[in-house]
């Protein structure tokens, strides 16, 4: 038999998907926090190493060869997974918004309660999103400061392992950096344009 979609039983399930969902979005939020941390925490000792190696060329060259090779990784596997934590967050607020959507259809009195976003706004709760806005997530973050770890790392061995001159080995880990941090975000933005797709 057809259960009514105001009834009761269906209420109440549409209500447990919403708060299920909202612990999701939660979660994902908390799981982003949690690894940039874990990141940039990393990445701060890492340097504080660094700098007492540095009073030795050979320890130093030690430590760029092993140290900071493994801090980049770290940052590639970080922005990866915040990537992925964005997209989840995107997916779980577009189905808690078709939600709302719902309980809007439910009267007069619901429809004041439950109305969408103002739509000058282009966004939710007052946030104005456009294509741009992925530069200003967490995995953008993490990516800039990834990217200025990778274009040290190739500046730091043409100078201390190949001799270069510190402009071209400057010169050489701009480059690297910059192409690095692209490269980051058209993988970010494709991943969500995928989701859009969808």
């Amino acid at each position: 038999m057809d259960t009514p979609h105001d009834s009761p039983a269906f209420l109440g399930a549409l209500s447990s998907e919403q708060f299920m969902l909202e612990s999701i979005a939660g979660s994902t939020i908390s799981e982003g926090g949690t690894r940039s941390s874990i990141y940039l925490s990393t990445l701060s000792g890492g340097l504080v190493a660094i700098g007492f190696a540095s009073s030795s060329p050979d320890l130093l060259t030690a430590f760029v060869l092993t140290v900071l090779p493994t801090i980049f990784v770290l940052g590639c596997f970080t922005v990866v997974r915040l990537v992925d934590t964005s997209v989840e967050n995107i997916a779980v607020s577009r189905r808690i918004e078709r939600i709302r959507s719902y309980y809007a259809t439910l009267g007069p009195v619901a429809a004041a309660v439950f109305a969408a976003e103002d739509p000058l706004t282009n966004g939710k709760f007052g946030v104005r999103y456009s294509r741009w806005s992925v530069l200003f997530t967490m995995a953008s973050m993490i990516a800039v400061v990834n990217a200025v770890v990778a274009g040290a790392i190739c500046a730091l061995i043409l100078s201390l392992l190949l001799g270069v001159t510190t402009a071209f080995a400057a010169l050489t880990g701009v480059v690297v950096g910059g192409a690095l941090l692209t490269a980051t975000l058209v993988y970010q933005r494709r991943r969500i344009a995928r989701l859009d797709m969808a």
